[in-house]
This record gives C-alpha cells, structure tokens and sequence, in this order.
C-alpha cells in the first residue's frame, strides 16, 4: 500500500508539472527578451549574483523538457548582454536556469496571460544598466564637437535606444543550494574561479551603487545616433524623420494570406524609407527598431521625442475578416472618438499591440509619465492631418485608397503632444494580391518615394520650426 500511494504521489506531480512548449530569444543593441510558453502560467524566483555576473532564475513545478534544454543554442555569441545560458534540475520540480552576463544590467521579469496565438508566457528583459541612448546623447552634451552639426555624414547610420526601464523587481528567496544538481561550466579566467554552485543565490554579493561611468557595457554594441551636418548652402538645420516599423519580435502583426507575417513587411519598408529619407541633403531618418524584436507603444513615443524628432511615420499593414478588402489608408490620432467604425476598429486592434507583445506594467519612469499625460494635443493634430494628406496623396498615384481622406481614431503610438504623427497601412495584408505587391520590392520602393513625396510636400508648406532643448524635457 505505501508503494502504490508513492507511486500515486509521483505520478500526481508528474501530472501537475508545468511543461514548457516553446523558448524563444529576442536579441537586439536596445536589450535581450528571453520568453517561455506553457499552457499554465510559472512562478519563479529570480536573483542577480556578482563576480562573476549572472543572473539566477529557479523555475518551480516546471519539467525539463528538450525544449528548455535548447535554449542553451539560442543565445548568440554576438549577444550585447548573455554569455551563455545554463539548465538543469536544481531539485525535484524546480528546474534553474542560469543567464551568465557580459556587463552590468538591468533586469525585468513579469508574466503575460494569454493572448493572441500565444499561452501563458513569462518573460525575462535583459537590459543594460544605463540605456544606451541616454549614454550616448550625455557624453555628447559633455563634449564641445558633440553637436548635432558636428559628426561627418559618411559616418551616419541607424536606430534609436530603449528608454530607460523600472528598477529590478523584489524576488523572493529560493531554497539553499545543497541539493542543486551541477551545471554545465562556463569558461572562466582565473579570476572567476568559484563556480556558480558553490554561491548562495540567497546572499547575493553587496555591491555599491556604480558611477555613471561604471554603469556603461564595457563595449555596447549600439549603433550610433545619425547626425547630419548643417546644410551648408542655405543654413537650415536637418529634419529628422522617426520612422517606425510597426510590431515586431513576440508580436507578428497581421499574418497574410500566404502566410506573411505584417512585423517583416513593415521592416522591410521602414528601412528602404530611412535610405530616400537620409539622401536628401536636410533630412535624417531613425528607426524606432532595425531589427526583430519588440518595443512598447509608448516605447516609440519616448524614442521619437529624445530625439527631437519633427515628424514621426509609423509603417503598418492592414487586414480585414474579408480578403477582398483593399487599398492604402493614413490615420491621425483623434481626442474625440474615430471618425468611422473601422478606423475605430484598426486602433483596437493596434493598441492591443502591448498585450500581445509583452509589457511590464511594474512601473513607468516619469519621463514616460510626462510624455503620456493627457494633453490638449490640438494643434499636433492638425498638422498631422496636413501631413497625412500630403502622404494620402501620394499613395494614391500608385496604390487604390481604401478611404479618401484621412481617418481618425485614439492610436497609442500617435501620441506624442508635440510631434506631428501619421500611421500609414501601406495596404490590406489579409488580400492574396496586395501581400503579393507588399512583398514586392520593387512595390516596396514606390511606397517609400509616395512617403517621402508627401513629407516633403507637408515641409514646402509648413517649415520646421528650431527645436528648443527645454520644450522636449
């Protein structure tokens, strides 16, 4: 009998244990996503130890599956932030996975419910302890030839940083280490010599707060901020463009009829976008992500206005429940309600963005705050709607509208109180022939000349105004 209930009890919690049916890993320069899926949710304790760096996370009533195992080969060796990851059982029903780090970070961990095509996730965000843009624009507030005039135009290129995020979240604190089964070694200098086993994740070492100096990755990969020079022949200072691929990394977007996913089009667009926008001789283009991963809606907000952006264009893909829907659209932001049931629909649907990527709701830094407020955004909308008119225009000479005019609705990434912002849906994704004209490039480039005919356009009519350092802080 006590056999038989042993073996009862076992198989209870083999029954019980949470399996985890995919892994995925999101690098990028702005920060490292590392996501598990199952089909309940995982509760977790997570500490950060020193010397070397690393991160524990214990996984509990969780079953080390090959899909776990895997994660090992997921993480690149170009990783600005992971050295490697290591697996293993820590005790019966607690598996530990181990993050060995290149720098000093920032850590984030928060659980999503399901949403979309996804299950329950937990999500671990690796980012670095100082956020990379806000580095790069104080050491070039510190230095007299750091001005925006003063950087070469060879050298420019590229994306904008992840604002910085909430402190590290309080964990609480995991079994002693006696029964932990051995993991796999990380190569280590001689220095490094006491392996992670033998650290009580329970007393992590005390560490004093680091100067800014010290808060730096040793060596970031980050791309640098594009500057362009005065224009020499008539003085005017460069325009800068934010461009924004919308979606990416855990949220796909749209999905096309044959199977195109709307956070590749977008990508693709956004960066042949920022090629015609940085060849004209006053304007610079940045991209809110050159890569695939995600970044909050308000994420792109902060980027566009850190960077004193004039104008910020984010580039989407339409679909409808009908695949016979078609043509190209440009929507404002509206403080009144939308201006017809799909617009209405469309902003739903793209402000569940956040949902389905994946956002902490821990907390948000007050730039954030200020940046959200509720503020009579009157005359920025005006000018995006003189903006989305000229581009509607131009969409139209190579592409069937989908509406005339220029739509409203309460879209999250339009609203910045002080940039005027378009979201272009370059066409129906959910349509057999557009997905196939969206795949195009050739479609791709007279989509980004339409674009940019329409900026520039808006500009001959509305000159930018000087920028003013304390209007955007």
């Amino acid at each position: 009998m006590l056999v038989l209930a042993v073996g009862l009890s076992l198989s209870a919690l083999a029954q019980a244990a949470v399996v985890v049916s995919a892994a995925r890993v999101w690098p990028a320069a702005d920060y490292t996503r590392i996501t598990l899926e199952s089909a309940k949710p995982i509760t977790q304790n997570m500490v950060m130890l020193k010397n070397p760096d690393r991160l524990v996370l214990d996984l509990q009533d969780v079953e080390l599956n090959t899909i776990l195992k895997t994660l090992t080969d997921k993480i690149s060796s170009s990783d600005p932030y992971i050295k490697q990851v290591r697996v293993a059982n820590f005790r019966p029903g607690v598996v530990r996975l181990v993050v060995d780090l290149k720098a000093e970070i920032k850590p984030q961990i928060f659980a999503l419910p399901p949403a979309g095509e996804y299950k329950y996730r937990l999500v671990l965000d690796i980012y670095p302890a100082q956020d990379p843009l806000m580095a790069m624009l104080e050491q070039r507030d510190k230095s007299p030839a750091g001005s925006r005039e003063s950087a070469p135009a060879h050298e420019q290129q590229a994306t904008l940083a992840t604002p910085s995020e909430p402190p590290l979240p309080p964990t609480t604190e995991p079994t002693k280490p006696a029964e932990l089964v051995k993991l796999p070694e990380p190569v280590k200098t001689a220095e490094q010599a006491k392996p992670i086993e033998q650290a009580n994740p329970a007393e992590p070492t005390a560490v004093a707060e680091p100067s800014l100096a010290a808060q730096l990755p040793p060596a970031p990969v980050f791309t640098p901020i594009p500057v362009k020079p005065l224009n020499k022949e008539d003085g005017t200072r460069v325009i800068t463009i934010a461009i924004d691929a919308g979606h990416g990394g855990e949220d796909p977007g749209a999905r096309g009829a044959n199977g195109s996913h709307e956070k590749d089009i977008t990508l693709a667009v956004a960066k042949k976008l920022k090629v015609v926008v940085d060849a004209e001789p006053n304007m610079r283009g940045v991209l809110t992500r050159d890569g695939d991963y995600f970044i909050p809606l308000h994420g792109r907000v902060v980027k566009a206005r850190k960077l004193q952006s004039d104008l910020f264009v984010s580039i989407h893909a339409d679909a409808f429940i009908r695949p016979d829907a078609r043509g190209s659209s440009v929507f404002a932001l509206s403080e009144r309600g939308a201006t017809s049931a799909s617009a209405r629909y469309l902003a739903k649907q793209e402000n569940e963005s956040d949902l389905i990527g994946g956002v902490s709701l821990d907390g948000k830094e007050p730039y954030l705050a200020r940046t959200l407020l509720d503020l009579s955004q009157t005359a920025t909308i005006n000018d995006s709607l003189k903006l989305g008119k000229a581009v509607l225009g131009n969409l139209g000479q190579i592409n069937s509208l989908h509406k005339g005019a220029v739509e409203q609705a309460g879209f999250a990434v339009l609203k910045s109180p002080d940039i005027p912002s378009i979201l272009v849906e370059t066409a129906f994704i959910s349509n057999p022939e557009e997905e196939r004209k969206l795949n195009d490039e050739e479609y791709q480039e007279k989509l980004v000349n339409a674009i940019l005919a329409g900026i520039k356009k808006y500009f001959a009519s509305n000159p930018p105004l000087a920028k003013s350092k304390m209007a955007r802080e």
